[in-house]
């Protein structure tokens, strides 16, 4: 007896979860997935995507995490190279996925150990009330966008400081081909486009839906539902729309891995971790909690999601080569637009 009164007090095994600050579950998930798996989380987040696979290098000779969360396709090839990631071969990492990890995956869509999870659209968003009161037409290309009637109407984010705003310029140079998008860049540059230092900023200063003088934005496919989400009153239709442009839309995948040199002790909940986040109940919950879009083939989406977030039929995503290689990109499009 006084074997089990010991065992049941005994502290929980610690699982270590690393992510981005975007990382957001309902605590009852969270607190159901401790009691089954037998740990206590701890989840460590660490900025941005970008700078949490940044830590993950960093800190391989003593990783921070058994298992991380948050590493999207276009930071896959860094921690790749790094080699910080094991395999994982349970049954989340044989099932149908919605999206690969990259060109290159199978059905399941894994690609160097990475499960993927939730699959979102960086895409221009407009203001559908701003757009009607001035009587404008909607562009049907990223072209109309250098056109006078169009100046001074688009916000982006800056590519170097901002994913979404990486994003959109990735997008560009895969729809439009290299030098005709840094030439649409420097276009733009003339016809007054605003560079922002991110999302936020972009969206909640600039955006005229929310009392700015930009009424298009660079942001997500899931930005309308999120509008009607929110909202104080009931909505039955979202303010703002999706416009998907040819070299506008890019295809952000993110995934869930463990990490390489992570707590033995905790591999086996590592592993339930991953098996966790496919689970219906997190699959379910993700749309509007991170307003992402299910990677489990068949998952069901919520109302708010099916009625007020379309998806592309197309996106525009450079080959993971050319990807891992963007500095210069990046560089370029500093001088094109801000120089």
């Amino acid at each position: 007896m006084a074997t089990a009164t010991l065992a049941q007090t005994a502290p929980a095994t610690p699982l270590r979860v690393l992510t981005h600050s975007s990382f957001d579950l309902p605590k009852e998930l969270l607190a159901q997935f401790e009691k089954d798996a037998g740990v206590k989380l701890q989840i460590v987040k660490a900025g941005d995507a970008g700078e949490m696979v940044n830590k993950l290098i960093l800190t391989r000779a003593k990783p921070l995490a058994d298992v991380v969360f948050g590493i999207d396709n276009t930071l896959l090839p860094r921690a790749q190279a790094a080699n910080v990631l094991d395999a994982y071969s349970g049954p989340a990492a044989q099932r149908a996925a919605a999206a690969g990890m990259g060109e290159d995956a199978g059905p399941s869509g894994v690609v160097a150990g990475v499960v993927p999870v939730d699959v979102g659209y960086v895409t221009l968003n407009i203001d559908k009330a701003w757009f009607a009161q001035n009587k404008l037409a909607l562009p049907t290309s990223l072209q109309d966008l250098t056109l006078p009637a169009y100046r001074k109407l688009l916000v982006v984010q800056n590519p170097a400081t901002s994913s979404p705003g990486q994003a959109f310029l990735w997008a560009t140079i895969a729809g439009l081909g290299e030098q005709a998008a840094f030439d649409w860049w420097a276009s733009m540059r003339a016809n007054g486009v605003k560079v922002s230092k991110g999302w936020t900023e972009a969206y909640y200063t600039d955006f005229t839906r929310n009392g700015g003088t930009r009424p298009i934005v660079v942001s997500y496919a899931s930005s309308p539902a999120a509008e009607v989400f929110y909202a104080k009153e009931k909505l039955s239709e979202s303010p703002t729309a999706n416009l998907f442009l040819k070299g506008g839309v890019f295809r952000q995948v993110e995934g869930v891995a463990l990490v390489k040199g992570g707590n033995p002790a905790a591999r086996e909940a590592a592993g339930r971790f991953i098996e966790f986040m496919r689970s219906a109940p997190v699959q379910q919950a993700l749309q509007t909690s991170m307003w992402m879009f299910p990677a489990e083939a068949g998952a069901a989406r919520v109302d708010v999601m099916q009625q007020h977030a379309s998806e592309p039929t197309r996106f525009d995503n450079p080959p993971a080569a050319q990807m891992a290689q963007s500095k210069a990109w990046l560089q370029r499009w500093t001088k094109v637009v801000l120089k």
